[in-house]
């Protein structure tokens, strides 16, 4: 490490909001200030709901200007969710706003492409869990219904490569967002021949890929005239948010867990090579590339979506709570009553989740939570509980012992879940950091400018930066009871 304190700056994007995080490397310890926060709203227009690709790319110069009022920065680095891409024509124009991972034009693709290729196929040759919002069923969907679209293309790039590509003018496919597209040849680090033609998405349109911390380039003289400042360095950071948030895991074991907890729950282990075969496809298990040409085998979950979601619903109706209110109501209600998977499709879309929770526990022969209380009960037990199912899915495909789960991301200030996930796993729960993403760009960045010599060093640094919580199992046998009533409810 140098002794020159070098800044960076730190775009994270949520399924809700987005932020500009500015970054140091002082006294050995990773320092942030948070200098812009934006809404993240997606826009439905003629029955499509797309992201707001334009105004996106205005709050990333919102905060490059107020990032310049607090010393400047030497590099940009930019994580966001997966999958999603934008169309890029031949004259380097956006062909249209990025249709967001929930709209339902991929309803009936996953049957529909495995009539071209099948399921087993794909997965041998991607490693990827099969979801219906994947990059593969969304060309898919093009492919069938708007192939005008895909001939106009020039380059499909991924969400962060998009933002790279305004501000550098570089098309490049960073490794762990090309991942997420059920395309990449996982063995093989290459974009997969056979799915492509299988399914008659034109191979040109799909850019070089790069490794997680390539300097892209640097910002285009017209963005740094337009904004007074100078042509810093635009890094692709692990621009999948989750492949950020693992770096930030405070740990020097080589053998992890970790849940990367938010909207999304992302509970996975970082390995040498994929993970493909029998238990893992049966498991539907998802082998994503990590920095450093590592492998993430994870599991997607649906997590704080379900309280969020029905935070939404409670204020329509008029009842506005916090989370923190959520969370004392939850302790409320009588536990073990009734649980639901969070990962019916049910639960996908936005809507009425309460209604919808009860509606499952009624097909399913359980007591209806009819409270708040007991919804936000039902909804963190079962989340925990999905949790240990998870777990159990990926020891069985490692053939590895997690004694220690390491819980990071936002959803960690809910204590009730990370309470819950010990008891449900019957393990140690460690939890921290809150900014896991953010931690994880930054230090990228600062890896990428040799402030930073590795990932492990990465770690043993945002553990000194962070303050971290354990939680023990208590109630171990009555989670186990649960658990037992949660598989049979899995399996109906």
């Amino acid at each position: 490490m140098s002794n020159q304190k070098k800044q960076v700056l730190a775009f994270d994007f949520g399924g809700g909001s987005g932020r500009a995080i500015l970054g140091t490397l002082e006294d050995g310890k990773i320092r942030m200030e948070e200098v812009h926060r934006f809404s993240n709203d997606s826009v439905i227009l003629n029955g499509t709901m797309y992201w707001d690709t334009l105004r996106h790319f205005f709050e990333i110069k919102q905060g490059i200007l107020k990032a310049k009022q607090k010393g400047g920065f030497e590099s940009i680095g930019i994580d966001t969710w997966g999958v999603d891409f934008g169309l890029i024509d031949e004259h380097g124009s956006l062909l249209e706003s990025a249709v967001h991972y929930r709209d339902d034009r991929t309803l009936g693709m996953q049957e529909a492409v495995f009539e071209a290729i099948p399921k087993e196929r794909v997965y041998e040759l991607t490693g990827v869990q099969f979801e219906n919002f994947n990059t593969i069923f969304q060309l898919y969907s093009l492919v069938k219904n708007r192939p005008w679209l895909l001939e106009r293309a020039d380059k499909l790039l991924l969400t962060p490569d998009l933002f790279n590509y305004f501000l550098t003018g570089e098309k490049k496919a960073e490794y762990t967002m090309a991942a997420t597209t059920q395309l990449l040849d996982a063995k093989n680090k290459v974009w997969s021949k056979e799915i492509l033609e299988a399914l008659h998405i034109p191979e040109r349109i799909l850019p070089e890929i790069i490794p997680s911390g390539t300097v892209v380039g640097s910002l285009k003289p017209e963005i740094c005239e337009e904004l007074g400042v100078e042509p810093a360095k635009v890094i692709a950071i692990a621009g999948r948010d989750t492949q950020s948030a693992i770096i930030s895991v405070p740990t020097q074991e080589k053998d992890f867990i970790y849940i990367s907890c938010g909207t999304w729950s992302l509970f996975g282990t970082e390995l040498e090579a994929p993970v493909i075969g029998e238990k893992s496809f049966a498991c539907n298990i998802s082998n994503e590339g990590g920095y450093g040409n590592t492998t993430t085998l994870l599991k997607n979950i649906i997590g704080l979506w379900l309280a969020q979601e029905s935070r939404r619903q409670w204020m329509r109706e008029g009842k506005e709570y916090s989370f923190g209110e959520l969370e004392q109501m939850a302790l409320r209600a009588e536990p073990f009553q009734s649980f639901i998977d969070p990962d019916a499709p049910e639960f996908v879309a936005a809507g009425n989740i309460p209604e919808r929770i009860r509606e499952f526990c009624r097909k399913t022969g359980q007591k209806v939570p009819e409270t708040v209380d007991e919804i936000m009960c039902c909804i963190n037990q079962s989340i925990a509980l999905k949790y240990r199912y998870a777990l159990e899915q990926i020891e069985t495909c490692t053939g590895k012992h997690y004694p220690v789960i390491h819980m990071i991301g936002g959803g960690i200030q809910s204590k009730l879940l990370c309470q819950m996930t010990a008891g449900a796993a019957g393990r140690k729960v460690i939890a921290g950091p809150v900014e896991a993403t953010a931690l994880g760009n930054i230090a990228v960045q600062l890896m990428a400018l040799g402030e930073i010599e590795n990932a492990a060093q990465a770690r043993e640094i945002i553990a000194n930066s962070e303050t971290t919580y354990e939680y023990i199992p208590q109630d171990t046998e009555k989670w186990d009871a649960a658990y037992k009533r949660f598989e049979t409810i899995l399996q109906a």
